[in-house]
């Protein structure tokens, strides 16, 4: 884009014209991993790859993304085996996303962790907290960001 600034926003689906809603779905096939080249993905659903490449970079799928809850969680782990893996089958069944998972060195027989996860329900943020808490070798359980 040149010199304006963009300018953002949100239109229903069912208006747009039909080469767009194919540049999203392009997009969305080569993100899958569905087609494996832009072309091959262009022809599987009938738009030119000009057509693709004009749009490509100016339309996005709004993904509810203010229905979900991004938080991120400091850990103190023991340095066990399995202790990790019970956290993140933890937050698996709270149907949370896991976005990263940072993780040091054991020192003195624990580590810590930071994860930052994607989460539907915030208000059951202080429940799942003090499930993880209740984990055996989990030590400690801080809730350092969410929106």
């Amino acid at each position: 884009m040149s010199d304006r600034q963009k300018n953002w926003v949100v239109v229903d689906s069912a208006v747009l014209p039909e080469v767009i809603l194919k540049t999203l779905t392009v997009k969305r096939m080569l993100a899958n991993r569905e087609e494996k080249s832009s072309s091959a993905a262009c022809r599987s659903v009938g738009i030119s790859r000009s057509a693709f490449y004009k749009y490509r970079d100016s339309v996005f799928v709004y993904e509810e993304q203010m229905r979900e809850h991004i938080f991120t969680v400091y850990l103190l782990l023991h340095d066990e085996s399995g202790v990790l893996s019970g956290v993140l089958h933890t937050l698996s069944d709270a149907q949370a996303n896991v976005l990263t998972l940072n993780q040091s060195i054991p020192i003195d027989g624990a580590a810590t962790v930071t994860v930052t996860f994607r989460l539907q329900d915030a208000a059951g943020i202080s429940a799942l907290c003090s499930t993880l808490s209740e984990r055996k070798g989990v030590v400690e359980v801080r809730l350092l960001s969410g929106s």
